[in-house]
Order: C-alpha cells, then sequence, then structure tokens
C-alpha cells in the first residue's frame, strides 16, 4: 500500500514540475548576423499559455530574438530551452519539431497557389499535438473560407495575413512566434487578428509577439518585455501597464 502512495506521489512531482517549465525560456542569449553583434545577453521566460509581447523601436532586434529562436540567425551563444529542451545548437528544423511556429513579417505564402492548396502544404511539426482542420481555419477565418478559390496573389494584404497564420495552425504547433502580423493592415481586418488571438489564448497556446502596434497588443498580452540596443530593458505584467505609461513613452513613445 505505500509503495503505491510513494509512486502516486511521484506521478504528481513530475507531472507538477512539468506544469512549471516554461514553454521557453532564454538566458544569456547573443547573436550575430555576420559579424555584426545584434542581441546582448538577452533573457526572457514565456510560460506555457501565455501571451508575451515583445515591444521595442525599429531594429531594437526583436525580430532578431524571433528568429533565434527558430535558429536563423548566424552565430548564437547562451541558452533557449523549449520546455525544458536546450536548443541552441540544433538546426531550424528540429527546433520546429519541437512544436514551434513562426510567422515572419514577409508572411511568405505560395501566391501562385490558391488559398486552401496554400492550407494543404504544411506538414505537421508536432508528434504530439494535431494541427489545426480545413474546417476550423474557416470557422476562425471566414475570409478564408469565401476565398478558398483565389490565388495567393489575388488576396488582399489582410487576408495574406490571416492565411500566413493560418497556415502555422495546420502544423500543430503550440508555441507561435508572430511578428509584425497587423502591419498596415485595415482596422477590420486587426480585429479579427486580435479575436483569433484570445481564441488561441483560450485554447491554451503559448504566443510571443512582436508589435509595433501598442492599440493591438496592449489588451492581448500577458506580459511585456521591452527591448533597445539588443536588450531587455523592461518587463512587466499586463495589470502594472498603467503604471509604466510613462517608461514606454519615453522608450517607444507611444
Amino acid at each position: 500500500m505505500s509503495s503505491v502512495i510513494s509512486q502516486s506521489s511521484n506521478e504528481n512531482i513530475v507531472r507538477n514540475a512539468g506544469a512549471l517549465t516554461p514553454a521557453l525560456e532564454i538566458s544569456n542569449l547573443q547573436a550575430w548576423y555576420g559579424e555584426s553583434h545584434i542581441l546582448h545577453n538577452v533573457n526572457l521566460s514565456v510560460s506555457a499559455g501565455e501571451v508575451v509581447t515583445l515591444l521595442g523601436r525599429n531594429g531594437a532586434g526583436r525580430t532578431t530574438t524571433m528568429r533565434a529562436i527558430m535558429g536563423l540567425t548566424g552565430t548564437r551563444k547562451g541558452s533557449i530551452k523549449i520546455g525544458g529542451i536546450e536548443t541552441i545548437s540544433m538546426p531550424t528544423h528540429k527546433i520546429a519539431h519541437l512544436g514551434l511556429g513562426y510567422c515572419p513579417e514577409e508572411r511568405g505564402i505560395f501566391s501562385s497557389l490558391s488559398t486552401e492548396e496554400n492550407l494543404l502544404l504544411p506538414p505537421s511539426v508536432s508528434k504530439k499535438e494535431k494541427g489545426m482542420s480545413i474546417e476550423e481555419i474557416y470557422d476562425m477565418f471566414p475570409n478564408l473560407a469565401e476565398r478558398k478559390n483565389s490565388q495567393g496573389t489575388r488576396l488582399s494584404g489582410g487576408e495574406q495575413q490571416m492565411l500566413a497564420v493560418a497556415r502555422i495552425l495546420r502544423t500543430g504547433a503550440r508555441l507561435l512566434l508572430l511578428d509584425e502580423i497587423s502591419e498596415g493592415l485595415a482596422p477590420v481586418i486587426v480585429q479579427a487578428l486580435a479575436r483569433m488571438i484570445l481564441v488561441l489564448k483560450e485554447k491554451g497556446y503559448t504566443i510571443i509577439m512582436v508589435e509595433q502596434n501598442f492599440r493591438f497588443a496592449a489588451p492581448l498580452a500577458d506580459r511585456f518585455y521591452v527591448m533597445e540596443h539588443g536588450q531587455i530593458v523592461e518587463s512587466f505584467k499586463a495589470s502594472q501597464l498603467q503604471e509604466k505609461m510613462p517608461v514606454l513613452h519615453t522608450l517607444l513613445g507611444v
């Protein structure tokens, strides 16, 4: 009897420890493009199910941080753990198979293919998680359902952005890196993307956003990191947003 209780206790300890493991933990990260030293000892942590926003002016190092997480920069030093697994020496395809999805600013959809053909292409990146079905995608993005037979070149900028995000959701990725997804889009599309993030948050996705659009990001994020000159210079919770506004005004001009 005591051995059964002991085994049960050990299982609970392991389960609780797993729950406490950050979805992403970056320690003393440095990154280079060629000889250009871009990131300088970046430290940040993201818990499973959180929405975290990286704020900063252009050139602060936010996109480079995203690319470094995916192994898309040149030299990287320090530590990047995904679900407790060290990835600093991993190639990009192995990093992706830990359940990461990266939506770069340039979107990268296949313009000669239809919307639905784009959605049918992405491979699975997770053995544990099944990606969203085409039907689930169309429920989330009615615009894409209406344009499912349209070529990528015929989609509006907002529809292309929806398609770029939707392709990631098809892969089974649960940790999403979203780079400036609201940039240059009409307010109605930005609102649709905001609703999408709230739905994904309810479903337990972990989301890291790079955003210039502070009004878009502010109501969505659980926590914020502010970058300047390739370093984290501020970090705070959503509940601290109002008291941090003077600092944000100085750093970002918001």
